[in-house]
């Protein structure tokens, strides 16, 4: 969309060998312009930074109306704005039917020269004049940029300084909001502004008139862009590219450098400072050598929230309602292995640290999920899966809401009452080892929660309903929320076999595996979450990439140096 608006910058001719579009003169007020853009850009992005916590802590936890209506206000000011500022200081300019570099040395095409004069806007000025403040803010933001790029001076100082300062405000405060708004665009235009305001004074106080004015609006725009995202090379070759003239190429890599460095001084750019607020964990291109310190035990969350092949619905609920995590393990508890474990047998003895130290934390993790219960509904459930499901299960005269808080149906229930845990059990059998059998995600647990993907105690799992892929993604990329799940629909005793439709073979590590072989295997692989698994099976910890960012490793590292 931008190549073909910017395509007709000012160019040279093959024949004319005397044209040129800047000199090492120029270069110098680029180099002072870069500075001035990344100072600009600096700025912007701080006070963006502080707008947009401000909307994080105080506009989106409100109901989504209070979204609706800052969209409303920003609207109602940026039209009055445009309205008052095009009518109070607009200046009605006469027609120029030539351009400064209109000449023998300079040559544009004629479409682009037709796109620029049917652009203008007269705004209630007299014939054969225009508005120079209405041409900017009435245009769309293209036709604008041709306007800053080519027009031969017909925009005042104070023109220029005023959209200037409104643009850069007004996109400012847009960008953030819940409404698709872009920056990119808006940039180039608040920066073409700015280099032409540059070539107007250089041109006004300095006697500089062999400069073109084009050539500082498109400079303009690379050091405010520049400055605002921190783009380098990738932005030199779009303006390369969108300009069709390569004589660019070092002035514009110059500026986008100088830019950058400025900028990078205060703070970083706009898209890294977004994504570190939303706690996105953006992975960097290679460890750094001391992490090959840490192990895979070292950075691992030993608190698992694991799900059972065989789980009530009353359980799932409660798992997805107290998480907010996008993956569980599918586990079974390992009674073959019970009795090795008490003894610290040598094949898990490396893992023993882990599971004592996540005793207290798992039963925590019980507790939770046992007040969650409290919000289940209680009376008047139904049956989803099997309409017939009273006649078939003797009926219980006892609110099934007491039964959860009194304990007769324990929080965290496996397939059989006889193996879920209870309050008789020992430690050591609360917490026995947990045998890995896959990872089900989030996604497909709500799934089969709404679709209605269960079986009863009195029947085999083979009579549960089997969805197809098809069926799974259906809801793709909005799957529903467990918040948004008509619970009065759902029987808790209910069981939802999970085997069909969770992964049976993910990546795993094992305890000891080096970070650096971690993370290649995120970044080349493009994972979510790795299981870590002992050499019996069992899992002892799980990895996102939450634990391999910088901040999360440095910390281990430093913790890593305390305790050895």
């Amino acid at each position: 969309m931008l190549i073909p608006s910017f395509c007709s910058v000012p160019q040279c001719t093959d024949s004319d060998k005397k044209c040129h579009l800047w000199t090492v003169l120029d270069l110098a007020f680029f180099i002072i312009m870069g500075v001035c853009g990344g100072l600009l850009g600096a700025t912007f992005n701080c006070l963006n930074k502080r707008l947009a916590k401000y909307r994080m802590k105080n506009v989106h936890p409100k109901p989504k109306l209070i979204r609706v209506c800052e969209s409303l206000l920003v609207s109602l000011v940026t039209t009055v704005i445009v309205f008052v500022s095009s009518m109070v200081l607009g200046e009605c300019r006469p027609l120029s039917p030539t351009n400064d570099w209109n000449n023998s040395t300079v040559t544009m095409q004629v479409s682009s020269s037709d796109e620029v004069n049917s652009s203008i806007k007269t705004f209630f000025c007299p014939n054969n004049t225009y508005n120079d403040m209405a041409t900017l803010f009435f245009n769309p933001q293209e036709s604008a940029i041709l306007q800053l790029f080519h027009q031969d001076g017909t925009f005042s100082p104070v023109t220029l300084s005023f959209f200037c300062c409104m643009y850069f405000l007004l996109s400012c405060w847009t960008f953030g909001m819940s409404v698709p708004s872009g920056l990119f665009v808006p940039s180039l235009l608040c920066g073409a502004a700015f280099g032409r305001l540059v070539a107007n004074v250089l041109k006004s106080y300095l006697g500089l008139t062999h400069i073109y004015s084009g050539t500082y609006a498109l400079i303009g725009a690379a050091a405010f862009l520049g400055g605002v995202v921190r783009m380098t090379i990738s932005l030199t070759v779009i303006l390369i590219e969108s300009t069709n003239e390569i004589s660019y190429g070092l002035p514009i890599m110059i500026t986008l450098m100088v830019a950058k460095w400025t900028g990078d001084f205060f703070n970083k750019g706009i898209y890294d400072i977004h994504v570190a607020l939303r706690g996105v964990p953006l992975l960097e291109w290679e460890t750094e050598e001391e992490t090959e310190k840490l192990r895979a035990c070292d950075i691992m969350e030993p608190n698992l929230t694991y799900v059972y092949p065989h789980t009530r619905i009353q359980s799932l609920v409660s798992i997805l309602r107290t998480t907010a995590h996008h993956a569980f393990p599918v586990v079974t508890e390992n009674r073959g292995n019970e009795k090795e474990f008490m003894k610290g047998n040598q094949l898990i003895s490396n893992n023993i640290k882990f599971k004592k130290s996540s005793i207290l934390t798992r039963a925590g993790e019980q507790r939770k999920r046992s007040q969650s219960m409290k919000s289940y509904p209680s009376s008047e459930l139904r049956n989803m899966c099997d309409e017939h499901l009273a006649a078939e299960e003797p009926v219980e005269k006892e609110d099934m809401l007491q039964q959860m808080l009194e304990r007769k149906y324990t929080p965290y229930p496996n397939l059989y009452p006889d193996q879920s845990p209870s309050e008789e059990w020992t430690m050591e059998e609360r917490f026995r080892p947990l045998t890995f059998h896959g990872l089900v995600l989030r996604s497909q647990l709500v799934t089969l929660l709404v679709r209605g993907v269960c079986y009863t105690e009195t029947q085999s799992s083979a009579s549960q309903p089997r969805l197809s892929h098809a069926e799974m993604s259906e809801d793709y990329p909005r799957y529903p929320d467990i918040h948004d799940v008509n619970l009065t629909l759902l029987n808790p005793r209910m069981i939802v076999d999970v085997t069909p439709y969770m992964n049976p073979s993910p990546f795993t590590v094992s305890p000891n595996t080096h970070v650096s072989q971690v993370f290649n295997l995120f970044r080349t692989m493009g994972l979510r979450h790795l299981p870590v698994v002992n050499a019996v099976g069992e899992i002892v910890g799980i990895i996102t990439r939450h634990n391999l960012t910088h901040e999360f490793l440095q910390a281990r590292l430093r913790q890593h140096y305390m305790t050895s």
